[in-house]
């Protein structure tokens, strides 16, 4: 059996990869056990040195990297050298603080001679999605070695070839045999890797559907699990914002990967005093932004990566058309190769409509219209998503206050949403449990074990 990866912008077959057989799966797992029980003895000192030696090489990799993400997912070439960029980032993040976010603790109130210590757990199953296929794997891989575990790599089948540039680069840093491994496996034979009582931990990026189902294989098992799902991002501009400023963040926001990100905004909850005006402003940012192929310098917005994913995201469009909404620009496949779809933004979207209750993963917009600020949040809140938000005001008291009561796992104002090494990233509701990034993120595949020394 084999996967067969496809050139998005073009719609024509990249390369075919054999699938590994049950044997390889044995060996890969024994491989993964085999290098705990020696990775978990390194020191802090010496998992760092091989993490930063990891990051050396994605520095020299990176255009060779880049143009192999847009070549599999279609993300212009800018982006895809940025995010070859922030792998680096986090690789430096965690190989510098790692020590100090699992040095012992001693809990205010313990008796003498208590403390907690954080141990690996072993080999940790990472199922990850295609969107941002260096990205995802780096924020959770680096934290996880360099806490002493191994991975082994589950990728989406679309970006195969970046699942196995990603193992060649750890070999190529000399980290040693075992620590990390990718898989070429089809999501049917997942649910064996869950189950191996040898995978001591799973995490998974990807849709709230997938994270259902690896999250039941993972509790059934008695295993710990890290999941980061689908989301709806509300970004809520009121009376008071820089229009100029919100419709500027917000169309990158909405256009970035082609809007194939969870948590890109997606659901434009504008006050109705000053929602006219930015959905003249927001509109034009978005009709301006260029639409072509990834490779060229001058695109803005690639397509999307697979033709399935624009027939469903074209079907959410014209249902909600159908139900009321008003297209004010865009709102179809765009013809010609490749699985292009015009920037679109819908306006009178309301409770009822596939743009108001469910995820668009693609350059779709959803302007809502709220009377003020009490109602911006009602319909934030009213969403089985709970990854981030944005707020748009002058007054910084206003975005504390309105932040505080949104239920979300991150909130910016003026400024759009995105993950960062040094904090926790991850959602509440159908967003997903647990947290990627920052010292809460290590943490997750550490095991705390309390002593009491007399």
């Amino acid at each position: 059996m084999s996967i067969t990866t496809v050139n998005p912008a073009t719609g024509r077959r990249i390369r075919s990869h054999r699938e590994h057989g049950a044997r390889e799966v044995e060996a890969a797992l024994a491989r993964a056990g085999k290098a705990f029980a020696a990775w978990r003895k390194r020191s802090f000192a010496e998992r760092s040195r091989a993490l930063r030696s990891v990051a050396a090489v994605l520095r020299r990799r990176t255009a060779k990297l880049a143009r192999l993400a847009t070549d599999e997912m279609g993300k212009p070439l800018a982006e895809a050298r940025s995010e070859v960029g922030k792998c680096r980032l986090v690789c430096e993040h965690y190989a510098r603080h790692a020590r100090a976010f699992l040095s012992d603790e001693f809990p205010p109130g313990s008796a003498k001679g208590t403390r907690v210590v954080f141990e690996p757990m072993g080999p940790v199953l990472a199922v990850m999605p295609w969107n941002f296929p260096y990205w995802q794997v780096f924020r959770a891989a680096a934290p996880a070695l360099m806490a002493g575990n191994t991975m082994i790599l589950k990728h989406a089948a679309n970006v195969t070839g970046c699942a196995k540039a990603i193992e060649r680069l750890f070999i190529e840093a000399g980290v040693p045999e075992g620590v990390f491994q990718a898989l070429v496996i089809p999501t049917g034979r997942v649910a064996a890797l869950v189950a191996d009582p040898r995978v001591k931990a799973v995490t998974l990026t990807g849709s709230t559907q997938a994270g259902r189902i690896v999250a039941s294989q993972a509790g059934a098992a008695m295993k710990k699990g890290v999941f980061e799902l689908g989301g709806s991002d509300a970004y809520i501009v009121l009376s008071d914002a820089d229009i100029d400023r919100a419709a500027e963040v917000c169309a990158s926001s909405r256009l970035l990967n082609a809007g194939q990100s969870c948590i890109s905004a997606k659901r434009f909850i504008v006050v109705r005093k000053v929602a006219r005006e930015f959905e003249e402003a927001f509109t034009a940012r978005m009709a301006a932004r260029r639409v072509g192929d990834p490779l060229d310098p001058a695109t803005q917005v690639g397509p999307l990566a697979r033709a399935d994913l624009r027939d469903q995201l074209h079907r959410q469009v014209r249902a909600s058309v159908r139900l009321g909404a008003r297209v004010l620009i865009g709102g179809h496949p765009l013809p010609g190769p490749g699985f292009y779809y015009a920037p679109t933004v819908l306006s009178g979207v309301w409770k009822g409509m596939p743009a108001y209750g469910e995820e668009l993963f693609g350059p779709v917009a959803a302007v809502i219209r709220v009377g003020g600020e009490d109602e911006a949040i009602r319909v934030a809140n009213d969403s089985p998503f709970g990854l981030g938000a944005a707020v748009f005001t002058r007054s910084r008291r206003t975005a504390e206050r309105v932040a505080a009561r949104l239920e979300v796992g991150t909130v910016f104002s003026n400024d759009f949403v995105r993950s960062d090494p040094s904090l926790p990233f991850g959602g509440v509701k159908l967003s997903g449990y647990g947290r990627e990034l920052g010292s809460q993120g290590i943490r997750e595949f550490a095991s705390a074990k309390s002593l009491w020394m007399a």
